[in-house]
């Protein structure tokens, strides 16, 4: 057994590792070295120990590459452009701040990640706030807050990596998070309307054209973008509305993520007539893919070495002394660790890796913390020391100061989204 302050100082070097910009998956792997040697693991001890963290994260490697072919497909193919474009036509410009934040959220939902769909947005968010008098920052919160909700219920790396950290179903957590992604959507709305006046405006140069790798004329119909999302969210709900319908032959079709990702994936290109490109989606997906995994990996023997530790004793004991609520370290864990990496995907990955065992040894149910754990997540994933922050400056057009003023009103849209899944979940218990 490792001692829980050498698991602590491993956990503790590799965030520093990371924050100073090496390489996260050999900040992780040598935070989890040292962690497990000073921890008194020994050389042969801390083999085995890395081993098993590594086999640990397989399943969730598998599902994670899967879902890359989906989010490739939605990209590449421009399904998710015309699902932006078509949300924000139907709603008008009365609705414009709504528009924004539904279309983003609808993008990061079907499988898109954050970042892109913020990118996917931001011309279409220019364009509207020039047209309305809405201000950069104003735009930037509505887009960010829409990918927020839309990251949470998403069938996603961090989704993925939530429901396997806690070993319930995707879909499970898919659901237990649509709730606090509604809220989120609507402080969304209710902060970006507030603040619509505050900050820069938008000017001509701006509204330079930017550069898509689909051509405006060859983007899908609508019908035909969201074939792929639905047969993917169908078949992965089948078997939970089968359990809530009372419907005994859904309950045993138990569909994976590992297939019906990548089915749902093709038969929407084919149905988009892409299906030549095909290929290049999936190879698209699998780069975009490649560093989540990578990551999984680093994360994977850095939870070992907790988990093999004294530490998840040692929390439990802490917490119960100081009489507080033990299910407060599922969302405080997904914030701290999301927050150091500035990072929603190894933020859950770190959190689930690291806490679960603590986090279920209070008694927590293990759909509940996944929720609380993920939400959690999302409340300050934005912080400068991240891509995230950096690739949204960019496709808004703001200086570092600028996309600074942004983080206080985003951290108002994840703390609302963890404080509704913390209360419906860790103290109501409603699942």
């Amino acid at each position: 057994m490792i001692t829980w302050w050498g698991a602590l100082l491993g956990l503790a070097l590799a965030i520093f590792l990371i924050l100073k910009k090496l390489n996260p998956v050999y900040s992780l792997l040598l935070g989890a070295i040292v962690g497990a040697l000073l921890g008194g693991g020994g050389l042969e001890n801390t083999v085995n120990i890395l081993v098993k963290g590594e086999q640990s994260v397989m399943g969730t490697v598998l599902r994670v590459l899967a879902a890359g072919m989906l989010a490739g497909v939605m990209m590449d193919s421009g399904a998710a452009e015309t699902l932006a474009r078509t949300i924000v036509n139907k709603f008008g410009d009365r609705l414009a701040i709504f528009a924004l934040a539904l279309a983003t959220m609808v993008i990061t939902a079907v499988g898109v990640f954050i970042p892109v769909a913020v990118l996917i947005v931001a011309p279409i968010a220019l364009e509207v706030g020039k047209k309305m008098h809405i201000s950069k920052l104003a735009l930037l919160v509505a887009l960010s807050g829409g990918g927020k909700a839309g990251n949470i219920i998403s069938p996603n790396a961090n989704t993925i990596a939530a429901a396997k950290g806690f070993g319930v179903e995707l879909s499970q957590v898919m659901i237990a998070d649509f709730i606090p992604a509604v809220v989120a959507l609507i402080v969304t709305v209710i902060v970006a309307r507030l603040i619509r006046g505050k900050g820069n405006a938008v000017q001509d140069d701006d509204l330079e054209e930017q550069s898509t790798k689909v051509d405006s004329s060859d983007l899908p119909t609508f019908k035909q973008a969201i074939v792929t999302p639905v047969i993917a969210i169908v078949l992965l709900l089948l078997s939970p509305i089968g359990a809530i319908c009372h419907i005994q032959f859904l309950t045993k079709i138990n569909l994976d993520a590992t297939y019906v990702l990548p089915f749902a994936a093709v038969v929407g290109a084919l149905v988009m007539g892409k299906g030549k490109q095909i290929k290049s989606f999936a190879e698209t997906g699998v780069s975009r893919m490649t560093g989540v995994v990578m990551i999984l990996i680093g994360a994977g023997a850095i939870g070992a070495t907790i988990t093999s530790s004294t530490l998840p004793q040692l929390l439990i004991t802490v917490i119960k002394a100081g009489h507080v609520p033990g299910v407060l370290l599922a969302p405080l864990s997904g914030i701290l660790m999301a927050g150091a990496t500035a990072s929603t995907s190894t933020g859950v990955i770190l959190a689930t890796g690291s806490f679960a065992k603590s986090i279920l040894g209070f008694g927590v149910a293990p759909l509940a913390a996944a929720a609380m754990v993920h939400t959690g997540a999302i409340v300050i994933d934005q912080l400068p020391q991240g891509n995230y922050f950096h690739v949204t400056a960019n496709a808004m057009h703001m200086d570092i100061k600028e996309r600074s003023q942004g983080i206080f009103y985003e951290f108002l849209v994840g703390g609302s989204a963890m404080l509704t899944a913390t209360i419906l979940y860790g103290f109501l218990h409603l699942i």
